[in-house]
């Protein structure tokens, strides 16, 4: 074992784990990293210690001898609106890093990954490609749900600015929309990246979207703890789990599902630690064939813990099984078909609808057949023109905006746009253009509030379009194409689109493209010259950060469409 290796080459290793609280014993055993991302940041983060010390019985009980580190997380909820959101990607980075380097420092034969939310679950992940060791990532579950979801808070505000709501309606709703410990109980990024993890095979099956208050993911960290030790002895590594095939599993159930589309920032940035090429167009393909069936919110009706309770990822995939690849490898050593298999035979799946029972549903009212969807397509469309490279979430997206033609207003900051939207000055029709938002420009904040005072205006979600280089929350909701590639800041074409500029939105055909100038269609080559003029002339604004972590980010963060790593 590497651990062993390293007592030999340093003779100060054994005084100074001794130190730490292993026995004589312990130092010969398996040495297991138990990283979790505790911390007081966010309900998905604090109730993640009590985890840890599940997996560390576990560890223990199967002979390994554990230690535990950490490394916490931000709350994009908390950050939401403000500079704090420009920290939101990067910090991914920091977490993946820390793993990183207490991992190969610490000298441990295997690691168990404690995370539940939207940067840690996916930095946890980019750490398991690269290390290649054993490695088992443990879900932090999902928070209870009593009357409204975290999401929904948007909604409530933009009601409450326009003087839809009274003041202590308001306050109310927004302070119940969090009751408990886990993640937001809707399919965002955080509970979206926890089920990609299941799909990955680095998860253990049934444990992604579990309840954040029940005993069942106590058992499950536990579980994952002993198992660890057996991962390490049969030298089953993260590397030989995550294959390309595995990530093709995961675009499928992420199509299904609609997952964020931040998923889409995130699968590349793991991918690339493998050497393997991410795929827009596979994605593409993937969200044509592929239909959508899970109706959770924000684009179906349902929290999240109910998706676990009509049988969780696992459901969802047997539902795919025809679309999947069945082969591939998880860290239970079986393969995904044959974890399929075993809970069938055990009866996972006509015991776990039981709980549904206490909410009135049925497992079809949450997890639909693929003969039935919700939708014949999947969530994502990956978008291409003279633009640039965009992505939408369809499944949110009114089908009155499926094709949809408007002039241009352009805005440099989210704060301007909604100034404009809650002052009247959009009147609806219009596509805003929200630019200096991308990775290089100042982290890629997400741009949700712009997005809400969208998406909960009658009038606005079937006529106002968004098109921006910044990215959205997971709770997103109507026609909001994010992710363009190349940035604004970078000299792509959305820097020089000007007010009035008629854009063209088709979401049936793939297509983004300027098809006007100042209000008059014009012929393709026309604007392309009158394109290529603004841009000769174009000069970038300065950037935001010039020091820092994020001066260091986005001096050297990736393109989106590349997963907005810091390269």
């Amino acid at each position: 074992m590497h651990s062993q290796k390293m007592r030999e080459i340093g003779p100060e290793v054994d005084p100074l784990r001794l130190a730490c609280g292993y026995s004589r014993s312990d130092l010969g055993k398996p040495n297991i990293l138990v990283e979790s991302v505790y911390g007081e940041s966010h309900p998905g983060s604090m109730h993640l210690n009590e985890l840890v010390e599940y997996v560390k019985r576990g560890a223990y009980e199967g002979g390994g001898a554990p230690l535990k580190y950490s490394c916490t997380d931000i709350c994009d909820g908390i950050a939401q609106g403000t500079k704090g959101m420009d920290y939101s990607l990067v910090s991914r980075e920091v977490i993946s890093s820390a793993v990183e380097f207490h991992a190969e420092a610490g000298h441990f034969d295997g690691m168990v990954l404690v995370s539940g939310s939207d940067k840690a679950v996916p930095a946890h992940l980019i750490a398991a490609a690269r290390l290649k060791m054993p490695t088992i990532l443990v879900p932090g579950g999902v928070m209870d749900q009593w009357i409204i979801t975290l999401e929904q808070v948007g909604t409530i505000y933009a009601k409450l600015k326009r003087g839809e709501m009274e003041e202590d309606e308001y306050n109310f709703l927004r302070e119940y929309s969090c009751p408990t410990n886990g993640t937001c109980a809707f399919l965002g990024t955080a509970l979206t990246m926890q089920s990609l993890a299941e799909v990955l095979g680095l998860a253990l099956p049934t444990s992604a979207v579990c309840p954040a208050t029940s005993f069942e993911i106590k058992r499950l960290a536990q579980n994952a703890g002993s198992r660890i030790v057996e991962l390490v002895d049969e030298k089953l590594t993260a590397d030989k789990i995550l294959t390309e095939e595995a990530f093709e599993n995961a675009i499928i159930v992420h199509a299904a599902m609609a997952g964020s589309t931040n998923a889409m920032l995130h699968l590349p940035a793991i991918m690339k630690e493998l050497g393997y090429k991410f795929s827009l167009k596979r994605v593409s393909e993937i969200n044509d064939e592929v239909p959508f069936i899970v109706n959770v919110r924000p684009s179906g009706e349902y929290p999240a813990n109910r998706l676990w309770f009509a049988g969780g990822v696992q459901k969802v995939m047997l539902e795919l099984k025809d679309y999947m690849n069945l082969d591939c490898m998880t860290i239970t050593g079986k393969t995904v078909g044959e974890n399929l298999e075993n809970l069938e035979k055990t009866g996972f799946f006509k015991k776990r609808p039981l709980f549904l029972e206490n909410y009135g549903l049925k497992v079809n009212d949450v997890i639909k057949s693929t003969e039935a969807p919700i939708a014949k397509s999947g969530a994502i469309v990956v978008l291409r023109g003279n633009i640039g490279t965009g992505i939408i979430k369809r499944s949110a997206v009114d089908e009155s905006m499926f094709n949809f033609t408007g002039p241009a207003r352009g805005f440099d900051s989210q704060s301007d746009a909604l100034k404009a939207i809650f002052e009247g000055e959009i009147m609806g029709g219009e596509c805003i253009i929200l630019r200096y938002e991308g990775p290089r420009a100042n982290g890629m904040p997400e741009q949700f509030y712009v997005t809400e005072a969208i998406s909960s205006n009658e009038k606005f979600n079937t006529s106002v379009a968004l098109l921006t280089d910044g990215r959205f929350s997971g709770a997103s909701r109507g026609p909001c194409i994010g992710h363009m590639t190349p940035e604004a800041i970078d000299g792509g074409v959305l820097a020089v689109i000007e007010d009035d500029d008629m854009i063209h939105i088709d979401l049936n055909k793939n297509r983004l493209d300027v098809v006007g100038i100042k209000g008059e269609k014009l012929p393709e080559e026309e604007i392309l010259k009158i394109i290529k003029e603004r841009l000769s002339v174009f000069k970038a604004p300065p950037r935001k950060y010039k020091s820092g972590l994020l001066g260091l980010y986005t001096k050297y963060a990736a393109s989106a469409e590349e997963g907005g790593f810091m390269q």
